[in-house]
């Protein structure tokens, strides 16, 4: 599993934008995670000024840790650790939140340009959005990343990961044919200094 990175050059200082991991897990691993959550009870999915469609349309549900998940915190663990260890190198507590498997459907399923923003003592500081629906099964939906004015798309692969910043401006283009899973983490730690 190799390792790589997008840097945003900023004068003389390199600031780490994002990192991500081709084939971060297995089609069959992929498989699994949607059974799994397509058997949790799902809900429409919110932003902070609650439910907007206009903003964001999909549906969530919530993976806990329990002996069905445990391979897979164990797993998106492992991989988190190494991405900050060698590129972010955030001070880190831990996931403060379950894992959110996401469904986008077409026609609109989508999520406009956003940040990933926490309350309370704790923050969210690293954003993980992993692919779990083969490229075939749907049209559209792309995660972009945006530095400046351009939206940056992430590759649509199964199994591709990517991590970034909470604090980075990001979205989820409109499904236009078929459904796109995906499962989104976010780490939390003490805020910036």
């Amino acid at each position: 599993m190799g390792l790589n990175m997008w840097r945003l050059e900023n004068g003389q200082d390199l600031v780490e934008t994002w990192a991500y991991i081709p084939n971060a897990l297995t089609k069959d691993q992929c498989e699994k995670i949607i059974q799994l959550g397509e058997s949790l009870l799902p809900e429409t999915a919110s932003t902070f000024g609650g439910v907007c469609p206009d903003i964001r349309t999909s549906k969530v549900s919530w993976i806990q840790p329990s002996s069905n998940s445990e391979w897979l915190f164990r797993h998106m663990t492992d991989i988190v650790m190494g991405l900050n260890s060698k590129f972010f190198k955030f001070d880190l507590d831990g996931f403060a939140e379950g894992l959110q498997f996401t469904k986008y459907e077409a026609p609109a399923g989508k999520y406009e340009a956003h940040i990933d923003k926490a309350y309370g003592a704790s923050i969210r500081k690293l954003s993980v959005v992993l692919q779990l629906s083969d490229t075939a099964d749907y049209e559209g939906g792309e995660l972009c990343i945006q530095i400046g004015e351009t939206p940056q798309p992430m590759k649509k692969e199964q199994g591709f990961l990517v991590a970034f910043p909470s604090y980075v401006l990001h979205g989820v283009q409109p499904v236009t044919k078929g459904t796109r899973y995906s499962l989104v983490a976010w780490i939390t730690g003490p805020a910036f200094k």
